[in-house]
């Protein structure tokens, strides 16, 4: 049997349970997760990465996924969605650094809780980072002593999590004297910078700096099985070595790009099971699979039944049929708040192709964030775009984003190239915009309505919220997605969402005309009138139209209406997104004057608004005007 039998396009196949031969015939499993490294950095997935020995000797024994995908490219969001087998948006786990853990139903647990229903001893050691609370146990221990070793009886089978901090972006805060005085292992000469960064020492010895770290990883991974080999438990054990999403120098973590999703996966298949398979091992897979997948993986090769509100499909298990991979499988991801910085943006992989939506596209990605500008990288590549020596493909972080991407990653791994407008892809846009549509409404993705209602609405018990406003989300998509035509064909219908009598669709009519850019101007006198809105994100939205695209003159100024919000709301998203705003319209709109806002008169309190208030009163790292500020933490 080829390695394609062994690859599950679940829509179509069948679940065959693996056969039971009592407890200690069972497969043990073991996952090793390093944080924050997407395949850019090891040789085994990628042309200049580091060598990882320990990673490729378990691809010998197994498989390796050229195409597997984390669905959120930062930590909680990707941890979510990993333990749930569910899509974030669904269950309103998608914000990084939760304001309010959703409150999930008996129905829906982390997928372990299944497995220890069936016998299995579960650990974690031991980060767990979720946004979501559960009312059943999902570990027997969760700590940093956490092991397999500690199981009641040799032969209770077991599932072990162990993730490693060494590859965190917290790694890359070194100062200039680091770069100076501490010499890496790998040759800074001999590392690939992506052609969307700069050539400069500094990216260059940050790329070698993260590549020695990927290779301690390695040696992580080698010791964990010498551990397995030591306690006689190898051949009966799956291996899952895995980046928890991707990352991490400039531009990667938290974006939906390839460098912020696509994941190195490596499945080493224990000896005694080959055979049931009858697979190539060293084989290379071409199909997707997604993190909602790897909890069903699991769930199927232990025997254990796959309960019917999880989203992922088991992609490795006995008795798959061989399928075409690459067209009939999709990984789905998800960005919307890291830490006090947001942007809507979904995408979905199928194939080659990668398409990506972004839904308040004026927003720049490199929209000020605290935490990621404690990286030296970061901060030289901000400069030298606020000095104009970038060129196109490296200044395109810093302005406003295409409301659709779509890139052939194979022949653009590093999506420089954006095919969205080109005649030729036509079909493959339109057919992978329909399908993230549809995707989202099918869910429903709870995004269309701000964090602030889903914290107000939602947390509480978010299969009851998303069920009961499904058909309503679906009409806010409809709203949305008219960003995605031409301005003219739009426009009667943007201007009926502008004066519906519901407040969202008057909020996303703003958001997708804002979309269109100056030709929105012709809805001046609409968003005047919204100016005065009840719903206060209704008033932000307003103010930010009438300050991107007014036709009137002088320019709109926002400010006032931002503080006026900041002083009426308690609820700290609300807060959050107009500071967000206030920021944008501070650092990159054309109106770029600062923005002074007493801390007193803010009545929301969250660590992150502490963090965009120390920016703005200039007490972090530097931003505007060549004003020197303290980092501070993230």
């Amino acid at each position: 049997m080829k390695l394609s039998a062994l690859l599950a396009l679940a829509i179509s196949l069948p679940m065959v349970a693996v056969p039971a031969a009592g407890a200690v015939e069972r497969p043990n499993f073991v996952w090793i997760v390093s944080e924050d490294n997407s395949v850019h950095y090891l040789r085994h997935f990628f042309e200049g990465g580091s060598p990882a020995p320990n990673i490729e000797a378990l691809a010998r024994e197994g498989l390796t996924f050229d195409r597997a995908y984390s669905n959120g490219p930062v930590c909680s969001v990707a941890r979510s969605t990993l333990a749930l087998s569910c899509y974030a948006p669904r269950l309103a786990v998608q914000f990084h650094r939760k304001l309010a853990p959703a409150q999930l139903p008996p129905e829906i647990q982390v997928f372990t809780y299944y497995l220890r229903k069936a016998g299995y001893y579960c650990t974690n050691n031991s980060k767990t980072d979720y946004n979501f609370t559960v009312t059943e146990k999902p570990w027997d221990e969760s700590s940093n002593r956490a092991t397999w070793r500690n199981r009641p009886t040799p032969g209770t089978p077991f599932f072990h999590m162990q993730s490693f901090a060494v590859s965190h972006e917290s790694c890359l805060h070194f100062s200039q004297a680091t770069v100076e005085k501490r010499p890496t292992r790998t040759d800074p000469a001999t590392v690939k910078v992506a052609p969307y960064h700069p050539d400069t020492e500094i990216f260059r010895y940050t790329n070698a700096f993260y590549r020695d770290r990927m290779m301690q990883v390695d040696d992580i991974v080698g010791k964990m099985v010498a551990q397995l080999r030591e306690d006689g438990l190898l051949e009966n054990t799956f291996i899952f070595y895995f980046g928890d999403h991707g990352g991490v120098l400039p531009g990667s973590k938290a974006f939906v790009t390839d460098a912020g999703l696509h994941v190195p996966l490596v499945v080493r298949v224990p000896e005694k099971w080959r055979d049931r398979f009858e697979i190539e091992t060293g084989s290379r897979v071409s199909g997707a699979v997604e993190f909602v997948d790897f909890g069903p993986t699991v769930l199927k090769l232990a025997g254990v039944e796959i309960p019917g509100h999880m989203d992922g499909e088991p992609f490795l298990y006995e008795g798959v049929t061989p399928k075409r991979l690459d067209e009939e499988r999709i990984a789905f991801s998800y960005a919307d708040r890291f830490d006090e910085t947001y942007d809507l943006n979904r995408s979905l992989h199928r194939g080659k192709f990668h398409y990506i939506r972004s839904f308040t596209p004026w927003y720049p990605s490199g929209l000020r964030n605290n935490y990621r500008y404690k990286q030296l990288a970061y901060c030289q590549w901000r400069d030298l775009y606020r000095a104009g020596e970038l060129n196109e493909a490296q200044r395109r972080f810093f302005e406003a984003q295409p409301v659709e991407r779509l890139f052939d990653t194979e022949a653009d791994p590093d999506e420089i190239n954006n095919l969205a407008t080109d005649p030729a892809h036509r079909e493959t846009l339109l057919a992978m915009r329909n399908e993230l549509t549809r995707l989202m409404k099918s869910l429903p993705d709870t995004s269309l309505y701000p964090e602030s209602v889903i914290i107000d609405q939602a947390v509480q018990d978010p299969v009851r919220f998303a069920k009961t406003h499904k058909q309503e989300i679906g009409e806010l998509i409809n709203v949305a997605d008219l960003a995605l035509v031409a301005f003219e064909e739009a426009r009667p219908r943007l201007e009926k969402a502008l004066t519906s009598d519901n407040r969202w669709k008057r909020y996303w009519g703003l958001v997708a005309s804002a979309s269109h850019g100056p030709a929105a101007g012709a809805f001046t006198p609409t968003a005047r009138k919204l100016f005065n809105d009840d719903e206060p994100l209704v008033r932000l939205r307003a103010a930010e139209f009438l300050g991107l695209w007014s036709v009137e003159r002088p320019l709109f100024d926002p400010r006032e209406t931002f503080r006026g919000i900041l002083a009426e709301t308690s609820n700290p998203a609300t807060a959050l997104l107009t500071l967000h705003a206030a920021v944008y319209f501070q650092d990159h709109a054309s109106l770029a004057r600062p923005f002074e806002v007493d801390a007193e008169s803010i009545r929301a309190r969250d660590g992150q608004i502490g963090r965009r208030l120390e920016y703005l009163s200039g007490r972090s790292a530097s931003s505007k005007g060549g004003r020197r500020r303290r980092s501070v933490g993230g």
